[in-house]
């Protein structure tokens, strides 16, 4: 193949025609297309998996990455904390107990739940609850509740609420709720609306007390883990012979990541259809281009030039034209990428997506997927237009024109 020829031929027909104005116009639409659909695809991906990590950041702090439950009553004791601590030395373990109550203070009321930790364990796990308590002690019946709660009831340090319990004391002829006075000491902010309503913290002591339970028996054991996925397996071998099991986040909260899943796949696929529609565009400027130099082609086969570097030459004008749009489009969208990231251009309302700055994060994978769904698109788009020029019939374009 001469390639001196094909190179020239290119250099030529990518000049603006001033004959044919509207074939560069095309093509400059089609660079500029497929520059845009890049870059959306680009910035509207590490959108998602930005929100998703931080949603999923957020939960993992609230719910935690593994969970130990009971299946029979009294099943998760402190011998089997002892025996975790002693065989899982890279997991964290907080042991819990929990149940529903209502705060009072006043006039205003708020229910929740209160989850009774042992603060040094709780504090290992939990970023947001360490952050709460400081450098303060929790002391039997402190409480800590989320700003939702804080803010409803107005409640300042040192603040005395009272908290009604969903278990019943014998009062006379009639059954009275269980409450107790608890001293406020702090609140805690998650970013989440829904847990900064509803949780609340106190001394895993004071709920043993008020609920008569074993100081020995637990609700569940909250781990904290780098790797879940492969951690619960080994939790689940090392308990199968137990009755407690063992539940992850993805489990407690599967149909919630999954939705966003598949609304990312779904944003992926129609966003991707803005390179397809620019493409064709692609297409168009290469026909006319096929059809407005059917003459210089009949005269370049009749010369000796093969079909081939006909064919080459089509091939590498839609690619050019593509590949530079895809070019510049990875360009514009890792600079919107990082404006986005550094200034606050948009801002969110927290109580309602978890955070005011928007959260980015593309992963690697995302922006394979973004280069080779372009390019494959780019080159289907060029061999049509392609593949049509080599068919021209040289005798009957020669006689007519």
């Amino acid at each position: 193949m001469n390639k001196d020829l094909v190179n020239f031929i290119v250099k030529k027909y990518l000049r603006f025609d001033k004959k044919n104005p509207f074939i560069s116009i095309s093509a400059i639409l089609a660079f500029i297309g497929v520059a845009i659909g890049v870059m959306v695809l680009i910035l509207s991906m590490a959108i998602m998996n930005g929100t998703a990590k931080e949603f999923e950041r957020k939960l993992f702090t609230m719910n935690y990455p593994l969970t130990i439950y009971p299946k029979s009553q009294d099943s998760v004791n402190s011998d089997l904390l002892f025996s975790l601590e002693e065989n899982f030395k890279n997991l964290k373990f907080s042991p819990f107990i929990s149940t529903q109550a209502i705060v009072q203070n006043g006039d205003h009321m708020s229910g929740g739940m209160i989850f009774g930790v042992i603060p040094s364990h709780e504090s290992e796990i939990n970023p947001i609850f360490k952050d709460a308590l400081k450098d303060m002690m929790l002391n039997k019946f402190d409480i800590i509740t989320g700003v939702g709660i804080s803010d409803k009831l107005a409640l300042y340090s040192d603040s005395k609420v009272t908290l009604y319990f969903t278990e019943l004391n014998p009062a006379g002829f009639s059954l009275m709720p269980k409450m107790k006075r608890f001293n406020y000491i702090s609140s805690f902010h998650s970013g989440l609306n829904a847990y900064d309503k509803a949780y609340m913290y106190t001394n895993i002591e004071a709920l043993q007390t008020l609920l008569q339970k074993d100081s020995n028996i637990y609700d569940g054991i909250h781990i904290h883990s780098n790797d879940a996925f492969a951690d619960i397996e080994k939790l689940r071998e090392f308990l199968k012979d137990s009755s407690v099991g063992v539940v992850g986040w993805w489990q407690q909260n599967g149909n919630f990541f999954a939705a966003m899943k598949m609304e990312k796949t779904a944003l992926f696929i129609v966003l991707m259809l803005i390179i397809l529609v620019a493409s064709l565009n692609i297409i168009s400027s290469l026909l006319m281009t096929v059809m407005s130099r059917r003459k210089e082609i009949a005269l370049l086969l009749s010369m000796g030039a093969s079909s081939k570097e006909i064919k080459s030459i089509f091939l590498r004008l839609g690619t050019i034209i593509g590949f530079s749009g895809i070019i510049l489009g990875v360009i514009l969208g890792f600079i919107g990428y990082f404006l986005l990231d550094t200034f606050d251009i948009v801002s969110l309302p927290a109580d309602v997506y978890g955070s005011a700055k928007l959260p980015l994060d593309l992963a690697m994978s995302d922006f394979i997927s973004i280069l080779v769904g372009a390019v494959v698109i780019v080159l289907l788009s060029s061999y049509y237009p392609a593949s049509r020029a080599t068919k021209i019939d040289v005798i009957d374009v020669l006689r007519n024109e």
